[in-house]
């Protein structure tokens, strides 16, 4: 026969020992068991009330991906492309088109972005996008990305992206920049 081999140095001898009559009750055990759910049942509850409570989130939190526009109310996106070509998740598409004469007030460049989606069952939330974009265009929110039926309901198109505009709903424009406003 052959050497026997180990692939660690942490294996461990078993003690094979009788138990002794108390040991073969498992009154013992039972009792430690008991205290240890005694304790928690004491304990005070880590579940949150959703709808009443907020749970707080850290400061680096990445949440769903928001539009910006400027404070004219003009949309960032040049379709430049760099966050669909950052995107390890290749989860964002485009499609650029040329600003027509007199869209100034819609668009910031000559160039924009006429598709762009987002589709977050296979976004990792990583901020790539975020870090590639030359004009701040795109952010993560620090909301959460809700529950859903269908796939379709997670392919997120400009319109559910695009933050509200400033001029039109100024709150609501502050709401979704959230701390982004204070940088």
């Amino acid at each position: 026969m052959g050497v026997k081999m180990q692939l660690t140095n942490k294996s461990k001898q078993v003690d094979r020992k009788p138990m002794t009559f108390l040991e073969s009750l498992y009154l013992w055990n039972i009792a430690k068991g008991m205290m240890i759910t005694l304790k928690h049942f004491f304990r005070k509850k880590p579940t949150i009330q959703y709808p009443e409570q907020q749970r707080p989130f850290s400061k680096v939190f990445r949440g769903l991906h928001i539009l910006n526009r400027d404070e004219e109310g003009r949309e960032r996106c040049t379709a430049c492309g760099l966050c669909a070509v950052a995107c390890p998740a290749e989860a964002i598409t485009m499609e650029a088109a040329e600003r027509e004469n007199g869209e100034e007030h819609l668009y910031r460049e000559e160039k924009y972005a006429a598709k762009y989606e987002i589709n977050m069952l296979r976004c990792i939330f990583c901020g790539y996008c975020e870090e590639a974009c030359p004009k701040d265009a795109i952010y993560l929110s620090e909301t959460f990305a809700p529950a859903n039926y269908g796939r379709t309901g997670f392919i997120y198109k400009k319109q559910d992206l695009l933050i509200p505009n400033p001029v039109e709903d100024p709150e609501g424009y502050k709401k979704a920049l959230g701390d982004k406003a204070k940088q």
